[in-house]
This record gives structure tokens, sequence and C-alpha cells, in this order.
């Protein structure tokens, strides 16, 4: 599942090649409203982005396990078959190309279909102590399961909760009403500070040290590296049972 970092740089692209420019058409029936309109901002929200448009309109897109947005030139062939586009707006020497995203939609009110996400991760204001309240509120059984909760804190998915849990020294599967208030807040400045990292440079990328490495040497500690289906819709999650002890 894209996370909050690609979520942004997909946004960024978007907003530099369609900033400013009309629909010229767009597909399929349902989004022919947005033709003749002008591309006002694109916006990252924790996993969701929104394109909003002239005329109060916005589309609303979510990626989940299998989405993703392309960019072409005008009339170049698509990397992906056609059958898996969503949605297809055409401007002026450009295609913007929606592909197996379980969620698009045009809504009046943009803020509608994001208003139940908890403070967006990577947002310049982010709000850590409305975060927390929303976090010592939540049913998660597990720290792990609680760090990908969309309502307590947007944008974490589970390579930086595996990677934010390693970093901290946390064991996933935590009971979280066993940590403290400045261990659980340090692991969502933990999965920040990774994110942010990611986004340094066009080249930069931070080498996971558990997510998907699952039997290979721990990085700090060398140990085996632990993996685990956790919570429901279960996610692998990797750790180190050294580094991370219960």
């Amino acid at each position: 599942m894209p996370e909050g970092d690609t979520i942004r740089r997909t946004a960024a692209a978007l907003q530099a090649r369609l900033e400013g420019k009309k629909v010229l058409s767009a597909w399929p029936a349902s989004l022919r409203r947005l033709e003749g309109r002008q591309v006002q901002a694109v916006e990252p929200v924790g996993k969701h982005l929104l394109i909003r448009f002239d005329g109060e309109l916005a589309l609303h897109s979510h990626m989940r396990m299998t989405g993703s947005w392309h960019l072409y030139a005008a009339g170049a062939p698509w990397r992906v078959p056609k059958h898996r586009s969503r949605a297809v707006l055409a401007f002026d020497g450009v295609e913007a190309v929606c592909f197996n995203a379980p969620v698009i939609e045009l809504v009046r009110d943009p803020r509608r279909p994001v208003a139940h996400l908890g403070p967006d991760v990577l947002g310049e204001d982010f709000d850590l102590p409305e975060v927390m309240r929303r976090a010592r509120g939540a049913a998660a059984a597990t720290v792990g399961e609680l760090l990908l909760d969309q309502r307590v804190c947007a944008g974490v998915g589970n390579i930086y909760k595996c990677e934010a849990l390693w970093k901290r020294r946390v064991d996933p599967f935590t009971p979280p009403g066993q940590l403290g208030d400045q261990v659980l807040a340090g692991l969502y400045l933990e999965a920040r500070d990774l994110m942010r990292r990611s986004l340094t440079g066009s080249a930069f990328r931070p080498r996971h040290a558990v997510h998907a490495r699952g039997g290979r040497p721990c990085p700090r500690c060398g140990t085996r590296i632990n993996v685990r289906p956790q919570g429901l819709p279960a996610r692998l999650t990797y750790w180190c049972p050294r580094c991370q002890p219960s």
C-alpha cells in the first residue's frame, strides 16, 4: 500500500504538471463534469489524494493496496493495460491516468472523505498532542496495529510501522497501555522523521532495516528477523526479537 511519503511524491508530480491546466476530456462518464475545469491544486492527506478544480469540485482517490497515478505525454503508450484504468484526465500535452484505485470519486466538499482521519504525519502543522489523545482512546490491541490506525494518525503504513518500532526498540505486539506517553509519542515522531527523510532528494531512499527482510540478519545485532501476521486485516510485521524484546 502506498504510504504517506509515496502519496506526497505523487501529489507533487501531478501538481507540477497539471496545476492551472484545463481538462480537455475526462473518462468515465461520471467524471465528465470535470471537462473544461481548471486544476487548482493537488493535495495529499495521509494516504488519500485530492485534486481540486475550479467550481468547487474535487477528485478524491485512495490507492489502498493496488492503485497508482501515472502521467503520460499525450498519445504515448501506457505502461499498464487500459482495462485497469479507473480515471483518465486529458490535458493539453499530458494525460493523467489512475489505475487500479478502489476509491475514486467526485466530491463537492473535499473535507468529507478525509474527515475521519487523524493528523497527517507529514503535515507541516503535525499535531502530536491530538495524535496522542486519539491513540489513548483507540481500541487497538497492540502498538503495531495502533500505528496503522489512520483515525489516529494518517499516513503511516506497514513499512514505517515496522521501521519505527525497530528504531525505537519496541516489540510490535506490546499493548499500547503498557507504553508511556514518551515512548508512544516517540514512535510517531520516528515514523515522521523516516518518511520525511525518504522525501529528501529525488534519488535518496533509506534502506529498510527490517521490513520485507524476514529471516535475514538484523543490521544492528545480527539476530534473524522474525515475520508474523498482525491485526485484522492481517499485515506482515517484521521485527528483531533481540532488539525488540517482549
